[in-house]
């Protein structure tokens, strides 16, 4: 079984607004759904609630590791921590991290999920493709959003 997700794709933005979109908190809630309580902080936990249908119910909680601008954003959450009434705190976390490249006019995102070998074998596998399957769709989220965002400044002047 693999460790880690990798997920890459071309967004048709600059580097200083493809960071926007992943570290305002704001934004980030917009695309990825998630309504969070407030800013993202490096060493500070970051709780919301999930706004997709069917996970509402769902509390958000991801610490975040290191915050470089326009080129590293990283946090650790627990994966697929779904289950009503679960204490997930004892399972050593995975660690997500978004890296930033300037290509061109556009910028090259990967987005790597790692340590899933230390979560309990009883869920591993099940964690591991729900989430390698949400970056997917997250990875088209953020590319929507982006270019739903630059469409309407476009159009203002």
């Amino acid at each position: 079984m693999n460790d880690r997700i990798e997920k890459r794709i071309e967004l048709k933005a600059p580097v200083s607004r493809v960071w926007r979109a992943l570290t305002d908190h704001h934004e980030f809630g917009a695309w990825f759904r998630v309504a969070l309580s407030g800013p993202f902080e490096p060493g500070r936990e970051s709780v919301g609630h999930i706004t997709w249908p069917g996970y509402e119910h769902i509390v958000w909680h991801a610490v975040v590791q290191a915050m470089e601008p326009e080129r590293l954003f990283s946090f650790t959450w627990h994966p697929y921590a779904i289950e009503p009434g679960v204490d997930y705190s004892a399972e050593p976390p995975t660690l997500v991290e978004f890296r930033l490249e300037p290509h061109g006019d556009s910028t090259l995102l990967t987005l790597v999920e790692s340590g899933f070998a230390g979560i309990p074998a009883g869920r591993r596998a099940e964690a591991f493709r729900m989430n390698d399957d949400g970056w997917g769709i997250q990875m088209e989220n953020i590319r929507q959003h982006l270019e739903g965002t630059a469409a309407a400044v476009g159009h203002g002047g």
